[in-house]
């Protein structure tokens, strides 16, 4: 990809000569040690514009047993928050006394839609990412309690989704970048139909959409009591809504829901997290250096107040048993790993560059054909393994 003067990015000077590139964005390819045979990929990528593709294991397990070995400390900040179930309670109280506030008022109006734009797409995103703190069991120490706990963060919502997103996101932190098991990455269909300034446009106002479908297209994940309650416990909270507030409190929450995942400064963490932006250097655009691409971003800007500080990304992946009042204290023991690591400055401008920049898309992803698990399969995960 070629440099750009104006990136949303900071990179290390010299990226780590770790593991070998197979393929850069479609640009021929080299076979890896041992005469490894060529990727068989998705004959549409290849087609169109490929996405970066690579036989190495994700860096973050790597990066994790350094970490631990550099400083064995970092392992007492595991364990969960107490802090957390407060602060979703005190969240969704604010969403019902939103929707109550707006239990008369038109829905197509400036009011109804600037309190939905800035409060409640504030707040569900921020139950969003509730929502993935608990999914890794943050909020109790109790598995249950955990499960339970993260259907009441999703009434706000609207939409029931809590217990079918924790095995599909620990199967992300299981197989990052796998193809077919990493529902965080776009199809090979979205590439080719969405890489444009239109199509990234579209995407990015819809692509709460895209993450609430692509997840069912790729492999289903099993209805177990836990999504029996989910979904019991959103469809009794949305009947009392419409009963006891109207059918405007109720369109408010789904609105608010759209928002958070439209074209909102928050959503930005969902691209910033994983898309390769122009944070690849020379050298390790020459695919004769075997340097890897850099395939998860952090940012430590003011928005993740409001976010669980989900923007210490590469953080997390390397320690999602480390809660999210704690990733800083992370960042700060083990910051030699993290000082050069490839970083975003403004979620904002995430957006703005995915959807005008030409070297920006939805192909800017790091893809692997094998490694990783499914999470929430019929396989004899332990819980202390899955949080690994």
């Amino acid at each position: 990809m070629a440099p750009s003067a104006a990136s949303t990015t900071t990179s290390a000077s010299e990226a780590p000569k770790l593991q070998k590139m197979i393929r850069l964005n479609g640009n021929g390819g080299e076979h890896v040690q041992n005469e490894t045979p060529d990727l068989q990929r998705d004959p549409i990528e290849v087609k169109y514009r490929d996405f970066f593709w690579t036989y190495t294991e994700e860096p973050h397990r790597t990066r994790r047993l350094a970490i631990i070995k550099a400083h064995p400390e970092v392992t007492k900040l595991c364990g969960p928050e107490p802090l957390t179930k407060y602060v979703v309670l005190g969240v969704v109280s604010l969403q019902i006394l939103c929707a109550y506030v707006l239990r008369n008022t038109p829905f197509f109006s400036v009011p109804f839609w600037l309190l939905a734009y800035v409060v409640g797409a504030t707040s569900n995103q921020n139950l969003f990412l509730a929502i993935h703190e608990i999914s890794h069991n943050l909020a109790f120490r109790s598995a249950t309690a955990n499960r339970l706990f993260a259907i009441i963060a999703n009434l706000p919502i609207g939409i029931p989704y809590s217990a079918s997103f924790r095995p599909y996101h620990l199967t992300h932190h299981k197989s990052l970048g796998v193809d077919g098991l990493d529902t965080d990455l776009p199809t090979a269909l979205e590439a080719v139909f969405l890489d444009s300034i239109l199509g990234k446009a579209f995407f990015c106002t819809f692509q709460i959409f895209f993450y609430a479908v692509r997840p069912m297209c790729v492999y289903r994940v099993p209805f177990t009591w836990v999504s029996a309650t989910n979904v019991a416990a959103q469809v009794a909270f949305d009947l009392v809504v419409i009963k006891t507030l109207g059918a405007q409190s109720m369109l408010y929450f789904l609105l608010s829901s759209f928002l958070a995942g439209s074209l909102h400064p928050l959503a930005g963490h969902f691209i910033a997290e994983h898309y390769v932006y122009e944070t690849v250097t020379p050298a390790q655009a020459n695919p004769d250096n075997k340097l890897p691409v850099p395939e998860t971003y952090s940012y430590y800007g003011p928005l993740n107040f409001l976010t669980y500080n989900v923007g210490l990304h590469n953080e997390h992946h390397d320690f999602p048993a480390v809660p999210w009042t704690r990733l800083p204290k992370l960042y700060e023991i083990a910051n030699e790993f993290y000082a050069d690591l490839p970083r975003h400055e403004s979620w904002t401008y995430v957006i703005w560059r995915f959807i005008f920049d030409e070297n920006v898309g939805i192909r800017c992803r790091v893809k692997r054909k094998e490694g990783g698990r499914l999470v929430g399969q019929k396989v004899s995960w332990k819980e202390n393994e899955i949080e690994a």
